[in-house]
């Protein structure tokens, strides 16, 4: 069982930088894959980054390469996503998600626990 807690979100100008953080309970976070997830009103949940459990992987969507980076660090239970040069379709709400037995799920039903999520709102 692992319970997570995501933090780092806010009002940010367009432009600007956010680092969202998920906290993870468990001493076996370290075998879980973690994924970052967004979601808009009125649109579906859409993943953007993920992380293998040892960190060597990651995957990122198209609207993610080159702004967002996801790492991990398992001796302190924690995962980061920096999202840089933020954009007005950025705002969402980002939720952090882990998967027990898949090394880098792009599916949101392959995730197994999920955070409560962190709003983040871009100004232009």
């Amino acid at each position: 069982q692992v319970q997570l807690g995501e933090s780092g979100g806010g009002l940010v100008q367009a432009g600007g930088s956010l680092r969202l953080s998920c906290a993870a309970s468990g001493r076996t976070f370290s075998t879980y894959a973690v994924g970052w997830f967004r979601q808009a009103p009125g649109k579906e949940r859409e993943l953007v980054a993920a992380i293998s459990p040892s960190g060597i992987h990651t995957y990122y969507s198209d609207s993610a390469k080159g702004r967002f980076t996801i790492s991990r660090d398992n001796t302190k239970n924690t995962v980061s996503l920096q999202i840089d040069s933020l954009r007005p379709d950025d705002t969402a709400t980002y939720y952090c998600a882990a998967s027990r037995n898949y090394v880098l799920p792009t599916s949101t039903d392959l995730y197994d626990f999920w955070g409560q999520g962190t709003q983040v709102t871009v100004s232009s």
